[in-house]
């Protein structure tokens, strides 16, 4: 079975490292993101605080933004030696700040220029070097031109693709609306699979249930999701029962909270603000009698053991309403 059969996918302001300590928690077999960072954060930025991360929430991917070889050579060393275990380069990004920046879906525009980025990346990581594309840019939208893309970065060493089943449209289109209205098409995606067997090949794009991440697996290596981790916490627990008999994950969602609960008293204690940490978990108990109690609970600024105490007060009353 993939390591990666089961995926969270990158997202912005949404998986830093307490997110994905949370997501560990409900989810032990899940491959996991960071947000994307750019290059030149790495490289000029406060990079010990961008990147470092717990070793409980390994596997955990480093994605990279950034169109420059040799930058990106130099940020895949870095992942290496901060202990990442894949360094993701992001080729799906819709917006135009990305776009501007010569990154992002852009790149989907300029195959060459993406292999010779792995290609140099991998000279300088051994860990894996990986793509996350879309099926299109603009009017670049046929079975062909995705296909050659992924031939041609192939042949420069990359072994995954994360494909999310949409074309991104950089023109007319913010990127929260390239997320829903260019039509999904799944089967381009296995397609994709059925031409290029050797690769592993993940599919992202509007997965919202067990029923279709099976229905997925069937044609593909692996299934990533996104905003339903955000969403609906206690899906991805489900997911990973269902793919995993054996996972030893919380029962309840009472039980995933008390499993991250030391984590955010260690970090309220090292001085992060507990708002910080809980907004990754306000749709923990959805659609639990109460659900808006322990959402008004998790959202409150203060850091304090008592705010942790009425936290844990209101997930008790949630779960036995």
């Amino acid at each position: 079975m993939s390591r990666r059969i089961f995926c969270i996918a990158p997202m912005m302001d949404h998986t830093d490292r307490h997110f994905r300590y949370f997501l560990r928690v409900l989810s032990p077999h899940a491959w996991l993101f960071t947000e994307m960072v750019t290059t030149g954060a790495v490289l000029h930025g406060d990079t010990e605080s961008l990147l470092r991360f717990d070793p409980a929430e390994q596997p955990v991917a480093l994605q990279l933004g950034g169109s420059d070889p040799d930058d990106l050579a130099r940020c895949a060393a870095i992942a290496q030696d901060f202990g990442y275990d894949e360094v993701n380069l992001n080729v799906g990004c819709p917006s135009s700040r990305v776009s501007a920046g010569r990154f992002g879906a852009c790149l989907m525009k300029e195959p060459i220029r993406v292999a010779d980025c792995v290609a140099e990346m991998q000279a300088k990581a051994h860990i894996p070097v990986t793509v996350k594309c879309r099926i299109g840019v603009d009017g670049q939208d046929t079975e062909e031109t995705l296909a050659e893309f992924v031939r041609t970065v192939a042949d420069a060493g990359c072994q995954t693709f994360y494909v999310h089943a949409r074309i991104a449209m950089l023109s007319g289109l913010s990127p929260k609306q390239n997320r829903t209205i260019p039509p999904l098409n799944y089967e381009r995606v296995w397609a994709l699979k059925r031409e290029f067997p050797h690769l592993t090949i993940v599919i992202n794009g509007g997965i919202r249930s067990t029923e279709e991440v099976q229905q997925h697996l069937a044609q593909v290596d692996g299934v990533m999701v996104g905003r339903l981790a955000c969403e609906d916490h206690w899906a991805i627990r489900q997911i990973e029962q269902v793919l995993f008999p054996d996972s030893t994950a919380p029962k309840t969602p009472l039980e995933a909270f008390d499993t991250y609960l030391p984590y955010l008293e260690e970090q309220c204690r090292a001085g992060v603000p507990l708002a910080r940490m809980t907004r990754h978990i306000t749709g923990l108990f959805r659609g639990c009698p109460g659900a808006k109690n322990w959402r008004q609970a998790a959202a409150c600024p203060d850091s304090s053991a008592s705010a942790l105490q009425t936290l844990r007060e209101t997930a008790c009353q949630v779960a036995y309403a």
